[in-house]
């Protein structure tokens, strides 16, 4: 049997030196895990295609049974923008993705082992995906407007992006989506499973609804501003009732939820095993 010789031993004991890495080459990385992992590109295309397809179905059908009757209240900018409410859960999804499908396949722990600053792996990732979402989501918010507006032909009530609260309603939904999938990266990161964080995220945008709307109305009324699915619904509708945040109020509460939940979860990757 051989033998370590004295060096060999002294070397093998030796930790490898840390290095430098910081946050430029951080989001490097993480750009390039993202933009290589096939469920990325298949559920952006989803969300394109389900965004803009949804949007050009209702407002199509719209304009086919259009009659005087009709323009009552229609809202023209809400209609085209009602894909945003289909294309939420597939930016949840790639939220979702993004971090659990590294401690699905074990590479956390490489990731870790090559930048031991959790927090700022965390940050990094954030960025990357938040930056990603957010020019994905505004492109299908733009798109959605355009094709739906088009397809809303005379007689049908349309709209452009300087009728009143329109350019506000496109750009909002954009961020609400972006913010959505942040909001699905901070339960992943938390949960640190695949199916239960989509399981929670869905909860929080389906189930909890049902739930709040259980409650007796003074309670319910008041809660109901607060959840995701009430601010996303201010955002892209022009009249807002009495018991709704206005549109860039609700977003900043999505804001600190989605950062709220990140900063937790940065906490929580400091103390837990990867």
């Amino acid at each position: 049997m051989s033998t370590l010789a004295p060096t060999d031993a002294v070397g093998a004991t030796k930790q490898l030196p840390p290095g430098r890495y910081g946050i430029a080459g951080l989001l490097r990385s993480e750009w390039t895990k993202l933009r290589t992992v096939r469920s990325t590109m298949w559920t952006l295309a989803v969300t394109v295609v389900l965004g803009i397809g949804i949007s050009a179905l209702a407002t199509a059908e719209t304009r086919a049974h259009w009659s005087p009757s009709t323009a009552a209240g229609f809202d023209p900018i809400s209609t085209s923008l009602i894909g945003v409410f289909v294309g939420q859960f597939t930016i949840g999804v790639l939220g979702v993705l993004a971090m659990s499908a590294e401690y699905g396949t074990g590479t956390i722990r490489a990731t870790f082992s090559a930048a031991p600053r959790r927090p700022l792996v965390l940050a990094a990732k954030a960025i990357v995906f938040g930056v990603t979402a957010l020019v994905v989501s505004e492109v299908v918010a733009f798109l959605a407007f355009f094709v739906g507006q088009a397809l809303l032909s005379a007689p049908a009530v349309h709209a452009t992006l300087s009728t009143p609260g329109a350019l506000r309603a496109v750009v909002g939904s954009g961020l609400y989506l972006c913010l959505l999938g942040l909001l699905a990266l901070g339960l992943a990161t938390l949960i640190r499973h695949t199916a239960g964080a989509i399981s929670a995220f869905v909860g929080i945008l389906l189930v909890l609804p049902i739930v709040v709307q259980a409650l007796p109305n003074s309670i319910s009324l008041d809660v109901r501003r607060f959840l995701p699915d009430r601010i996303g619904a201010a955002i892209i509708t022009l009249h807002n009732g009495p018991y709704s945040f206005s549109p860039w109020t609700g977003l900043l509460v999505l804001c600190a939820y989605a950062a709220g939940l990140l900063i937790i979860a940065s906490l929580l990757l400091v103390r837990r095993d990867a």
